[in-house]
C-alpha cells in the first residue's frame, strides 16, 4: 500500500495512490509505503529516483549500520516501534529515508516510511495532523512527531502496566492463595514482564534515533528543542520501566512464595503422619516377634490390647502436635 501526505492550511492530507500517474500530480511531504508491491516500489524509484534497500526492515542488520547518512544527503534511519494488540505485543522495524533538498525530488524534502504493518503511532499522528492546524510544517516534523508520539503511546502502555500489577497485587495478596490463582498470577505477572521489557526497548530505539537526528545538524531551532524534550520524556519513562520492574520482581517472589508454602503444607501432613506412626509400628514388631510362646496362644486379650496400644501410641503424638500448633 502506497501513501503519500500533502500539507495544505497547516493540515496533513492522506491519498491513498493506485497508479504512477496519480502519484505525479502531488507533491507530498511524507510518502508510507506498507507492505509495498514491487510495482510501488518502481513507482517511487520511477518518479522520485529513490531505490529502497533491500535490507530496509531486516531485522538482524548491525546496530552500527541502522543509522547513516549517504553522500547525496539521504538520512537513512531504522527504528522499532511497538504494538501491543491485547495480550500479544511485538516490535516492528521501520526504515525511514529522509530527502532533502534534493532537485530530483518533485517538492522541497520527503520522508520515506517504509514497514510491513499499519502501526497506532502512524495512525495516531494522521489523525492529529488531520485535525490540529500547524501541527507539522515540513517532513523533518512528520518524523519528530512519530517519535513524540511513540514515547506517548509507550506511557499509555506504562500506565496499563500499572494496572494490571495492581490486580495482580490484590490476588497475590489476599488470604487464600491457591496453585491455581498463583499460576494464573504468575502468568499475568511475566506478561506484564515482556511488555515492559519491550517498551523498554523501544524507548532506547527512540532516544538513539532523535540523537542520531540532533548530531545530523538537520533540525532547525524549534526542531532541536522539541528533540531535547523528547529525551526528557524518553529518560522520565526509564525511571518507570526501573520501578516496574522492581515491582515485577517483589510480586514474581511473594508468588513463587505462597506457592512453596503450599507445598510445605503438604510435606508438613506428611512428616507428622510419619511421626504419629513410628509408636504404633514400633509396638507392632515388638509384638509380632516370634518369643517362645505367642502372646495370643497364652492371653486372649492380646491382640485387642496390642491393638488398643498402638491406636493410643498414635493418639498421643497427634495430641502433643495440636496442642504445639503444628497441624494449623
Amino acid at each position: 500500500m502506497l501513501n503519500i501526505f500533502t500539507l495544505a492550511n497547516g493540515r496533513l492530507f492522506q491519498e491513498e495512490i493506485e497508479s504512477l500517474e496519480e502519484l505525479s500530480r502531488f507533491k507530498p511531504i511524507w510518502v508510507d509505503l506498507e507492505s509495498p508491491t514491487l510495482e510501488e516500489k518502481r513507482w517511487v524509484k520511477q518518479y522520485y529516483g529513490l531505490s529502497i534497500p533491500e535490507d530496509a526492515m531486516d531485522e538482524d542488520i548491525e546496530e552500527s549500520a541502522r543509522f547513516y547518512e549517504e553522500d547525496n544527503g539521504e538520512l537513512h534511519i531504522r527504528s522499532d516501534f511497538l504494538i501491543v494488540d491485547g495480550e500479544e505485543t511485538r516490535n516492528v522495524r521501520v526504515a525511514f529515508i529522509l530527502n532533502q533538498h534534493n532537485n530530483e525530488l518533485k517538492s522541497k524534502g520527503v520522508l520515506f516510511s517504509i514497514h510491513d504493518e499499519d502501526l497506532p503511532v502512524f495512525r495516531l499522528l494522521r489523525l492529529r495532523a488531520r485535525r490540529a492546524p500547524d501541527l507539522i510544517e515540513d517532513e523533518k516534523d512528520v518524523l519528530l512527531k512519530l517519535f513524540d508520539t511513540d514515547a506517548e503511546y509507550s506511557a499509555d502502555t506504562l500506565e496499563g502496566i500499572y494496572d494490571e500489577l495492581e490486580k495482580a497485587s490484590k490476588l497475590v495478596l489476599s488470604e487464600d492463595v491457591t496453585d491455581d490463582l498463583a499460576s494464573e498470577v504468575l502468568g499475568a505477572i511475566a506478561r506484564q514482564e515482556d511488555l515492559n521489557g519491550r517498551i523498554r526497548r523501544n524507548v532506547m530505539d527512540t532516544r538513539r534515533a532523535v540523537s542520531f537526528m540532533m548530531r545530523a545538524r538537520m533540525l532547525n531551532g524549534d526542531q532541536f528543542e522539541e528533540a531535547r524534550q523528547i529525551l526528557r520524556d524518553i529518560e522520565s519513562l526509564d525511571s518507570h520501566t526501573a520501578f516496574l520492574f522492581d515491582k515485577i520482581n517483589f510480586l514474581m517472589d511473594a508468588t513463587v512464595g505462597f506457592i512453596n508454602i503450599n507445598q510445605n503444607k503438604i510435606i508438613k501432613i506428611f512428616s507428622v503422619a510419619s511421626v504419629a506412626l513410628l509408636p504404633p509400628t514400633l509396638i507392632a514388631s515388638i509384638y509380632g516377634m516370634n518369643f517362645a510362646h505367642m502372646p495370643e496362644l497364652e492371653w486372649k486379650l492380646g491382640y485387642p490390647y496390642a491393638l488398643v496400644l498402638m491406636f493410643a501410641s498414635a493418639i498421643v503424638p497427634m495430641w502433643y502436635f495440636r496442642k504445639r500448633g503444628w497441624l494449623k
